[in-house]
């Protein structure tokens, strides 16, 4: 499945009304924050407090993270594949023999 694939499966249960819905930005907004909080809270307990790391959840709960945030380009009218594509020419121009502390501690602000 594609990420586009993706993103218009997810869309039967986004509540949204149309691109640009202002409530629809927020709950999409919070709701990555908040999942994105969950997937953080998995991992504080596995590395602190001596819980398994339990894949399943942590699939689940990034399950919903990606949904959250699909839904939100939904309301912004950007496609998924868009914002990847987006990301990787962002991560090419910062890094471009790959990751390196000099290239992070020198990276320009635009990049």
């Amino acid at each position: 499945m594609t990420l586009n694939e993706y993103q218009r499966k997810s869309m039967r249960t986004n509540i949204a009304h149309g691109e640009g819905d202002t409530m629809g930005l927020l709950n999409y907004a919070l709701g990555t924050a908040g999942e994105a909080g969950e997937v953080a809270d998995i991992i504080k307990k596995h590395a602190f407090h001596g819980h398994e790391l339990n894949r399943q959840d942590l699939i689940s709960e990034l399950g919903d993270v990606v949904w959250y945030v699909s839904q939100l380009a939904v309301v912004l009218g950007i496609s998924l594949e868009e914002i990847a594509k987006n990301n990787v020419a962002k991560l090419e121009a910062r890094y471009p023999n790959g990751f390196s502390e000099k290239d992070s501690i020198n990276r320009k602000e635009d990049a």
